[in-house]
């Protein structure tokens, strides 16, 4: 076999990049529901707001703003038009624009796939409540139950407490229902306990929803986010009940612009998935600014329906906001479940609350299976392409990741969820991904190539600014930010208490290694096998 050339390691074939007959959207607005769907999630809901709170409330829009324009905008522009000029998946599409830095392709397939693995856990949990919530009573309202204890204390309508007194150490019925009845959590980080088996049930439910939502590939991922991606703001409209709070934090900087990352689903493939189904001429870039500045906002809106409920929990349980206000998890399954219960027809909006979780969870689930589909089918479309073979393909990523899932719904299986929360989609995997890439696009390829090839397809080329963002100002606000991450870097503990084993630590190291190694090993062979030297290899285009 011959070695590939220096020329061949750098250079795009443009021919290749012109229209094919690859698979594409049947319209514009499902591309844009796609998206939205991918990148407005559950993150929205329960993460952005916290943060702000946490970091001093409006005072965290500026970083958070500066962080939108100078990355988030550049980097989800640069991933969609790539994605669409080339017409491939992520893996293929780095091939084609510089093989040098096809690891990127990979090392994002395998933060998708363990992100597809770990996040439909959520859904698993919301299917439960929302099964729960077709009683007479919500189980999470009263302390009736086989699982509350003695310290469980009920608050009627008006906030007061059933009880004359109120033990410092009282629990209330959401949280119980939460711990007790739904995870059933071990008191021992090395013990996973036995199966859960509703949530077995709930998550292999949702594994199939998420199957058929993208087994016909655009076709049905398409006409599924015309529900998926508008529901949920039906929801939020409801919940508009502002509540402001502040708190200072030094850390402001650093949470603004990893939460960009998370968000905007930067870095990860699955932009470049979706973009790679457009029509050749779509306007990339008027879509890729709308976006971005519809998921801030739904950001924004979201933030006043959580403090709407965190302010009510904090009055009816006599404390300080900042003992209810936490992230993750507990808002959605503690902070909502509360204040629904606390309605007329509780039983009706617990449903809605419920659906609206888990469509916000299932479009970013299954468009991440979706660009896992996409980037693998992409490396021999002659063989996935035929048949029911990506069907196939789509079915054998489900069902290995529902089996991987299963520790996951075991009693014990929230220590494992945090480990993959917490180090399988680290933010210093996603900065250092965006550092390479727009490092990439802006000295290896060129950010004029880069703009030529965007003017090819719309017609004319961006403001200069974003230009300029990703040869200088994106890479190195994400080197600062990946330095201050690691000087700032603690060990996961599991309620911020409770250390893990050392195998819980390596394996966490694992989740982010594997993904993380890929591109610096494959940079390595690439160079080794083209011939030049070291300085030919890396300025030669």
């Amino acid at each position: 076999m011959d070695r590939p050339s220096v020329h061949d390691v750098f250079k795009l074939d443009m021919g290749s990049a012109q229209p094919s007959t690859r698979g594409q959207w049947s319209s514009k607005t499902e591309f844009v529901l796609a998206v939205a769907g991918q990148i407005i999630g559950l993150g929205n809901v329960w993460r952005f707001p916290y943060l702000c709170y946490k970091n001093g409330g409006g005072v965290f829009f500026i970083p958070y703003i500066l962080f939108l324009f100078t990355c988030g905008i550049p980097l989800f522009l640069l991933e969609t038009s790539l994605g669409q000029y080339t017409q491939q998946g992520s893996i293929t599409c780095w091939k084609k624009i510089c093989p040098l830095f096809e690891g990127m392709g990979y090392g994002s397939q395998v933060v998708v796939l363990y992100s597809s693995i770990y996040y439909i856990i959520i859904l698993a949990w919301a299917f439960l409540y929302l099964f729960s919530s077709f009683s007479s009573e919500l189980p999470w309202a009263s302390c009736r139950n086989s699982w509350n204890t003695e310290t469980c204390v009920e608050f009627d309508r008006l906030g007061h407490s059933y009880n004359l007194t109120v033990d410092g150490n009282a629990t209330s019925p959401v949280r119980e229902f939460w711990e007790r009845r739904i995870l059933n959590v071990t008191g021992n980080v090395e013990e996973l306990g036995g199966m859960r088996w509703e949530l077995v049930l709930c998550l292999l439910l949702s594994w199939v929803i998420c199957y058929f939502c993208v087994w016909q590939g655009v076709k049905s991922t398409g006409k599924v986010v015309y529900f998926t991606a508008t529901f949920p703001y039906v929801m939020l409209a409801f919940y508009l009940y502002p509540d402001p709070s502040r708190l200072s934090d030094p850390q402001v900087w650093m949470d603004a612009g990893t939460q960009i990352f998370y968000s905007y689903a930067i870095c990860i493939g699955c932009l470049m998935a979706l973009g790679s189904y457009n029509k050749y001429n779509n306007n990339c870039y008027k879509d890729c600014v709308y976006l971005c500045l519809l998921n801030s906002g739904t950001s924004f809106v979201a933030g006043f329906a959580i403090f709407s409920a965190l302010g009510f929990m904090a009055y009816e349980q006599n404390t300080d906001i900042s003992n209810v206000a936490e992230s993750g998890p507990g808002l959605a399954f503690i902070a909502y479940p509360r204040a629904v219960a606390m309605m007329p027809f509780p039983q009706l909006w617990a449903v809605f609350f419920f659906v609206m979780i888990i469509l916000l969870g299932l479009d970013s689930e299954f468009v991440g299976l979706e660009a896992i589909a996409t980037a693998i089918s992409d490396l021999n479309p002659s063989f996935f392409h035929v048949g029911h073979r990506r069907k196939l393909l789509l079915l054998a990523i489900s069902v290995g990741s529902f089996f991987i899932g299963l520790v996951m719904v075991t009693e014990g299986g929230l220590y494992i969820f945090q480990l993959f929360d917490y180090y399988a989609c680290s933010g210093m995997t996603l900065l250092l991904f965006a550092m390479l890439q727009s490092g990439c696009i802006g000295w290896v390829y060129g950010a004029d190539r880069f703009y030529d090839n965007i003017e090819d397809m719309i017609g004319y080329r961006p403001l200069p600014i974003i230009k300029y963002c990703l040869k200088y100002v994106t890479p190195v606000i994400c080197l600062g930010t990946f330095i201050f991450s690691l000087v700032k870097y603690t060990p996961l503990k599991f309620n911020n208490t409770i250390e893990y084993p050392w195998w819980g630590y390596a394996l966490g190291w694992w989740f982010t290694l594997s993904s993380t190694l890929i591109v610096p090993l494959l940079m390595i062979y690439k160079m080794s096998v083209t011939p030049g030297t070291l300085r030919q290899v890396i300025h030669t285009t």
